[in-house]
């Protein structure tokens, strides 16, 4: 039983459709009606984009099905990552623990049951930092719950210890991975370039907000528990948004059953560390082997 359900806090800004798509799969969640919602719907640019952002202020401010609604308009655009950093830090002054969505995760049904069932079971335990939503489409099965190094970022939640640990300065977490020697493992044993993205967030080349809160809970040695099956779809990897390209390789299925939750001892899963390395190291094969591994897949090959 929970004691106390996390306000979920939800991040838009001028995708109508994306966010409508979020918050009616939101809505339904069983706990959602006693869920807090807090919008913080960004600021427009300029002109351009003033209409679609006043859309989404719009619709957000009819919505219902939740125990209460909060919308803080931000005047000017802070930009994604400040727009994140300022208002879970806002929340986090407030509450003990918070849930925190885009405006372009589509989540399961059982999705606030599994977030807020986890934040309860780990609220006391130091060497997590975050629960995770979201799993990526790896071929191989998952335990049903298991802990890796890190932070994630598509439908997450932590407490007020959690975010405390939060490293804003890019420059400062890339010295002391360098320091500690531990490049290759944030980038996942070199299956995924982490340490470039977090180079291209110092230079200004991205303003990626969570690549610093990963690499904040690996430099503390922090675990982030996630589902063996996906209660988040990211449905922003269409370049819809500002930061994101195109491309199908993080669509997954959403589960329509609940995850089962049980208290894990507190240590990295090696096993499905190693699975996820594998498909991210598939990712980097050239694009006609991994149609043809498609095609061997689908003739059971």
């Amino acid at each position: 039983m929970v004691s106390e359900l996390a306000p979920i806090v939800l991040f838009v800004y001028n995708r109508p459709r994306h966010a409508r798509l979020t918050v009616e799969a939101l809505k339904k969640n069983r706990l959602a009606s006693e869920s807090e919602l807090y919008v913080y719907a960004d600021g427009p640019r300029g002109e351009s984009d003033r209409q679609q952002v006043e859309e989404v202020r719009d619709y957000l401010g009819g919505v219902d099905g939740f125990a209460r609604v909060t919308m803080i308009k931000r005047e000017h655009n802070m930009g994604l990552a400040n727009s994140i950093i300022s208002g879970v830090s806002d929340i986090l002054d407030r509450y003990n623990r918070v849930i925190v969505l885009e405006d372009d995760m589509v989540t399961s049904p059982h999705f606030l049951r599994y977030m807020n069932g986890a934040l309860e079971l780990y609220e006391h335990e130091e060497w997590v930092i975050s629960v995770h939503g979201y799993v990526y489409p790896a071929q191989e099965s998952l335990p049903e719950t298991f802990f890796l190094k890190g932070a994630d970022c598509w439908g997450w939640g932590t407490w007020k210890r959690g975010w405390n640990q939060f490293e804003p300065d890019g420059a400062k977490l890339y010295r002391e991975l360098k320091d500690r020697r531990l490049e290759q493992r944030f980038d996942l044993n070199g299956s995924y370039d982490y340490t470039q993205m977090l180079k291209d967030q110092i230079s200004g080349k991205n303003d990626s907000w969570a690549i610093r809160w990963y690499a904040s809970a690996l430099l503390n040695d922090r675990l982030t528990l996630y589902p063996g099956r996906s209660l988040v779809q990211n449905i922003g990897t269409d370049k819809s948004g500002v930061h994101c390209v195109a491309t199908n390789d993080y669509l997954t299925k959403i589960t329509l059953e609940p995850i089962h939750l049980e208290r894990l001892w507190p240590e990295e899963n090696g096993a499905a560390l190693t699975i996820l390395q594998r498909y991210f190291e598939s990712l980097r094969l050239p694009f006609h082997k991994r149609l043809l591994g498609k095609l061997k897949e689908a003739a059971g090959c």
